[in-house]
């Protein structure tokens, strides 16, 4: 396509590239701010963090190493409640949020111990807000999970942490584009991004080209390569995670642990696996299953009767460090990139308070602490 025939397409004032859990917040988010919103979305053979994603609202795990991350985290999830009431009121669609608390189980004396420094640790950090967490002996966390195994020797608890269903999460934003004048685009990966002198973006994709005032980069697994076409160097480190899906029970589990939990309609799902696998997604291995059934069973013994139904793996979308990034380019002003391993937690945080920055075209100094600057500060 010639130079005249691309100024002649028509221009949207924001393109967000990625139509998973993070693009689709933040455009969500967007659409009281700007006018014309493209979601710009590769086909099914893409490396979605969303299909394999576990569904948890979770504070206590965040920000080890990072205050700023656990701060955050902290702000979406009181967020959470307002979004998923929006969402219904507009769309129809109950995303199944349920913020009741939740546990990490902990087996013996050794998890215990070395889980209290680690939040003790977290929690003395600089930049991190206080809130609420307590150590639940066994028996004050079996009057939350009533069966709780007796391996499980103790828990931590928060009240801010929950569940979600993220397909249905998915569903109601898209279900929101198509009542509200977002464009979205499937087949529409990115090939190339040039900005014109003019500061718009031409997007080249195989099925046309798009152009756009500004654009988000909230590819996933391709923020790394897509970064670097306006000037963004983010190393990505991908993390395979393996999950286990049990048959659907009457409900059993209100508080859901990090690693076990029973969705709105009865299944279960089992997980928390961590494995450094590169870009191989579509892997199961059976000595990681049997480990997460094995616990699981410890954790619930009432699980050892409910049949496993399927599994699958898939990747967590993290830059090298774990954190996430946010960072407007320096070269490309008007390019954005949003990078996370916590699209469902963050959704509400990303729709209310990042997208209506990225509408004014500035991130402000709060975010500073997320961008890929981190990763290039020189050493003596």
């Amino acid at each position: 396509m010639t130079a005249a025939s691309t100024s002649r397409l028509p221009v949207f004032d924001v393109a967000v590239i990625g139509g998973g859990l993070v693009g689709s917040a933040v455009a969500y988010g967007l659409r009281g701010s700007v006018g014309t919103i493209a979601v710009l979305d590769e086909g099914d053979i893409a490396l979605r963090a969303s299909r394999g994603n576990f569904g948890l609202v979770w504070l206590q795990s965040k920000g080890y190493g990072m205050g700023a991350y656990s701060r955050w985290t902290l702000n979406s999830t009181r967020l959470w409640p307002k979004l998923a009431a929006g969402l219904l009121q507009e769309t129809g669609i109950d995303v199944a949020l349920e913020q009741k608390g939740g546990l990490t189980p902990l087996m013996g004396d050794y998890e215990i111990e070395a889980r209290l420094a680690w939040v003790n640790t977290l929690m003395s950090q600089p930049g991190v807000e206080p809130y609420e967490w307590k150590f639940l002996d066994h028996h004050q966390a079996a009057s939350l999970v009533p069966g709780l195994g007796p391996d499980v020797t103790g828990a931590i608890w928060t009240p801010h942490d929950g569940i979600v269903n993220p397909l249905k999460l998915l569903r109601a934003f898209h279900t929101a584009f198509s009542t509200s004048g977002v464009e979205y685009l499937p087949h529409h990966g990115i090939t190339d991004i040039v900005q014109q002198p003019g500061g718009d973006f031409v997007l080249t994709t195989p099925n046309g080209t798009v152009r756009a005032r500004k654009i988000v980069l909230a590819g996933g697994l391709r923020n790394g390569d897509l970064g670097r076409m306006v000037g963004i160097d983010l190393p990505m480190a991908p993390q395979r995670g393996q999950i286990l899906v049990l048959e659907r029970t009457r409900r059993l589990l209100d508080t859901p642990m990090v690693t076990l939990r029973q969705n709105d309609e009865g299944s279960w799902l089992v997980g928390d696996s961590q494995e450094e696998a590169g870009y191989a997604e579509q892997v199961t291995t059976l000595p990681i299953l049997a480990t997460l059934a094995d616990r699981a069973v410890r954790t619930l013994p009432a699980l050892r009767d409910v049949r496993a139904v399927r599994a699958w793996s898939a990747l967590r979308v993290r830059a090298k460090d774990g954190f996430p990034v946010y960072e407007q380019s320096a070269t490309h002003p008007g390019a954005f990139i949003v990078t996370c391993h916590s699209g469902v937690t963050l959704a509400a945080t990303h729709a209310m308070h990042l997208a209506p920055m990225i509408a004014a075209g500035e991130l402000p100094p709060e975010l500073a602490t997320f961008s890929t600057r981190r990763f290039h500060v020189q050493t003596h």
